[in-house]
């Protein structure tokens, strides 16, 4: 079996809807300069194809990756006459823009479900609920520990509320909203984990825009029944999802580009991108038939930022190189089990925050999706968190199969006879790190990058900003509308603190 899942032009057995096969290479023709050229085949760049698609653009997508759908791709392994789907990591979608939903349900039809969430944390042996549920954190930790969670909020409440020690960090948000003692149970050990940094040094920009509105006092009051309709995001209890994985949706998106007279070229990648200080004027693409230069009239940047800047001809000012210099990725490796067993257990996915558990989350596909695998079987995602520096990212997939498994033999999940066949992936520029002077260094870039009248960049790697897959998707679509209407919008909106929990107007910018 293959370490990867490369696309196949052959149908999928058991009704599964045939994948897309990647298109080759194709030389840039005298007179066919693309106008619009999209780099980076993700949620967000895909989703600004579509939509200029649909206004009668024909723009030119180009993705390194064989598979379009970035890091929300599905990928396929095929071991005889069973087929195992699986997507990179847990991709829920929860939104409230309605226009998004209607975008997705367009593409997909009956194959756009809604599924009930399962989430929760694995911690000493037993299963608490995330959001944490007031009445289970009584019961497992018992009065004594849940009375010094009480205090320790109060004690936090007159701190940060009373006394207004302002918050600087994440470890000060947190243990302002939920108290020394919840905060280290979970939330700080998980975010450790995450960023491989400590709380006091990550910006309280990560908590604005994730745990917003959540605190022990609205867990407390939902626990009750007086949350009331109106909570934060994290707490709802459904979410959508498509039949045969989220990548359906880039699979169905990148069929109806080709059908519409627009380009993707796969395995094909930035290696210079000429300006004159005020507009892109050229950009050389590397595929597999050699480089080629296209002269487009706008580009949509959403491969990673810090790299993009390298590709710069001439480069940024020395500022700028410093600033981009001082921004972090947090890279991830993922190990992939198809297993001889019916089920592990009823989660969509599970955080493991203990930081004496070397791997940060699980999911489990048929929990999305039954036919994510095949009947009677099942398959385990597991995730690790690293720099590329760190030991673990070198490691071999035998080597943590060998790391993992005596954590869930001694948990009960499975066995390692239970285990038929492990495949590992890696990928880089996952998380962007929101370290303390992170927003310094790319206030710095983005305002030497908006110079470039013809340029627009978007999504999590072209932005440095750790958005939901809903977000980027919103990114796409606006950068589709200042390209169609030569106006500007405020992109910055797109997952902040107010738009994370209303209803989705695209917030215009007026310059």
């Amino acid at each position: 079996m293959p370490e990867s899942a490369p696309d196949s032009d052959q149908p999928d057995p058991a009704g599964l809807p045939a994948r897309e096969p990647a298109p080759g290479p194709q030389a840039v023709a005298t007179g066919t300069e693309p106008e619009i050229l999209i780099l980076g085949a993700g949620p967000a760049g895909l989703a600004c194809a579509m939509e200029l698609s649909r206004k009668g653009k024909r723009p030119l997508v180009v993705e390194r990756d064989e598979q379009i759908g970035g890091l929300a791709k599905t990928l396929t392994f095929r071991e005889g006459e069973h087929v195992f789907l699986t997507d990179i990591g847990p991709h829920r979608f929860f939104s409230k823009n309605q226009y998004l939903y209607d975008f997705i349900e367009d593409l997909l039809q009956e194959e756009w479900r809604k599924v009930p969430r399962l989430t929760r944390q694995f911690v000493d042996g037993k299963y608490f609920d995330y959001p944490v549920n007031f009445r289970q954190v009584v019961k497992n930790l018992g009065l004594w520990k849940s009375a010094r969670i009480g205090i320790d909020y109060v004690l936090a409440r007159l701190r940060y509320g009373l006394l207004r020690k302002p918050l600087r960090t994440f470890e000060d948000y947190v243990v302002a909203n939920f108290g020394r003692s919840l905060a280290e149970f979970s939330m700080i050990n998980y975010s450790e984990k995450i960023w491989g940094i400590r709380c006091a040094e990550i910006h309280p920009d990560w908590a604005k825009q994730r745990i917003s509105g959540l605190n022990l006092w609205s867990v407390f009051k939902n626990a009750i029944g007086l949350g009331g309709k109106k909570g934060p995001k994290s707490l709802v209890d459904e979410f959508y999802y498509p039949q045969f994985g989220t990548g359906r949706i880039y699979e169905e998106i990148g069929k109806h580009l080709r059908a519409t007279g627009a380009e993707i070229r796969t395995r094909t990648e930035p290696v210079k991108v000429r300006h004159d200080g005020k507009r892109i004027t050229a950009v050389d693409l590397r595929g597999p038939d050699g480089v080629v230069t296209v002269r487009p009239q706008s580009v949509v940047e959403s491969v990673p930022l810090t790299h993009f800047l390298t590709l710069l001809d001439p480069p940024p000012p020395a500022p700028v190189r410093e600033a981009a210099a001082q921004l972090k990725w947090r890279a991830q490796i993922y190990l992939f089990l198809t297993l001889d067993q019916d089920k592990v257990t009823d989660d969509n996915w599970i955080y493991f925050p203990s930081k004496d558990i070397p791997f940060g989350r699980t999911s489990e596909m048929k929990n999305f999706s039954k036919d994510m695998c095949p009947p009677g079987k099942t398959s385990f995602f597991i995730e690790f968190f690293a720099f590329e520096s760190d030991p673990i990212w070198s490691m071999t997939k035998e080597q943590l199969l060998d790391l993992v498994m005596p954590y869930f033999e001694r948990w009960g999940f499975f066995t390692r006879k239970a285990v038929r066949q492990a495949y590992l992936l890696k990928r880089q520029h996952v998380y962007p790190v929101y370290d303390a002077g992170y927003k310094t260094a790319l206030a710095t870039i983005q305002a030497w990058l908006e110079q470039f009248e013809n340029l627009v960049y978007v999504g999590r790697p072209g932005r440095f900003r750790y958005t939901n897959q809903d977000h980027s998707l919103e990114m796409g679509i606006i950068a589709s509308r200042i390209l169609l209407e030569g106006r500007r919008y405020d992109m910055d909106t797109v997952g902040s603190e107010n738009e994370y929990f209303e209803k989705g107007p695209i917030y215009e910018k007026r310059i």
